[in-house]
């Protein structure tokens, strides 16, 4: 399932739609509504848009088993990021929400993109050798002066092939980075950008100035002002171009994220369970084998429903 970005309009709605529906009305709830109706053209739209695509399944949610009628109504975050994932699914008319100069609009006209459990390797102009992981959105800016990539969602892994006239850069969210050898990872996160030299170096830098060459086996997380150097042995991470997901010591939630890319659905962690550590070696392309293993050993349960919702439970 691709990720989803909601404006707030969308944001806001959702927000009222879950708590006019319930069943725990406050006073005055109603008049607030119509002020927030009232207050701007946008959100009287997203809601129009959000009774359109969701008024009939969220009743017949309401009607589902208690533990994922809770989860909808629940407090923030967990309830809306479950109707993120019906946007995701279609169950909301997703391509309402998205627009083309969106972050995820972005990503879906992307010129190389790949889909849910899927992960491709090619050649780009220059010789170079792209990876990209399940769930993730590269454009491409080759000219007489530079090799750029904007990495517009999920991860890559590049193996640059000499050229001392041209620069190969890869540009995120958080900063840019230049390769000074041949391989490193790359990979887009919700607020930061996590970068790992495979082989040789490279060079990281934000729009603020602040820059740090990373040598082989080490890493770093750009944030939007400050570069967070992480300790070495970090190149695990590329793991994925090979299908393994390789954990070491990492909160339940980092791995969940990890697999979403490769499952249809939504994924729900409960608070009581995020931050169970984990260790081990999981299956990228069986992810159902790697949620049964992780149940095995950590103090969980999974609960199902259907193939769109998968709620992780702490014990």
């Amino acid at each position: 399932m691709s990720r989803v970005v909601l404006d707030d309009a969308a944001e806001q709605a959702i927000a009222w739609m879950v708590r006019l529906r319930s069943g725990h009305a406050e006073a005055g709830q109603q008049a607030r509504f119509q002020a927030w109706l009232d207050e701007k053209p946008a959100h009287a739209e997203a809601w129009a848009h959000l009774q359109r695509g969701l008024g009939s399944p969220y009743d017949v949610l309401r009607r589902a088993p208690m533990p994922l009628r809770d989860t909808l109504l629940q407090a923030e975050p967990g309830r809306r990021d479950v109707l993120r994932g019906l946007v995701g699914l279609g169950l909301l008319g997703g391509g309402l929400w998205l627009a083309a100069r969106s972050d995820a609009g972005r990503a879906r006209l992307a010129d190389l993109r790949t889909g849910t459990g899927e992960r491709r390797t090619l050649s780009l102009a220059d010789g170079s050798r792209l990876s990209l992981n399940a769930d993730s959105a590269v454009d491409l800016d080759f000219s007489a002066q530079r090799r750029l990539l904007h990495l517009r969602r999920g991860a890559l892994v590049v193996h640059v092939a000499a050229d001392p006239t041209r620069p190969f850069i890869v540009r995120s969210a958080q900063g840019e980075t230049r390769a000074l050898g041949t391989r490193f990872l790359v990979e887009q996160k919700a607020q930061s950008t996590r970068v790992v030299v495979l082989e040789h170096s490279v060079r990281v830098s934000l729009a603020s100035g602040n820059v740090l060459v990373l040598g082989e086996g080490e890493g770093a997380l750009l944030h939007a002002q400050h570069i967070e150097p992480l300790s070495s042995g970090q190149a695990y991470r590329a793991d994925w171009v090979d299908g393994r997901l390789s954990v070491i010591d990492e909160p339940l939630a980092s791995v969940i994220d990890a697999l979403r890319p490769y499952r249809s659905g939504f994924i729900r962690v409960s608070p009581r369970a995020r931050n169970l550590r984990v260790q081990g070696v999981f299956p990228l392309d069986d992810p159902e084998r790697a949620l049964t293993a992780l149940a095995e050993t950590l103090p969980i349960r999974i609960e199902r429903y259907g193939g769109w919702l998968t709620l992780v439970e702490g014990k």
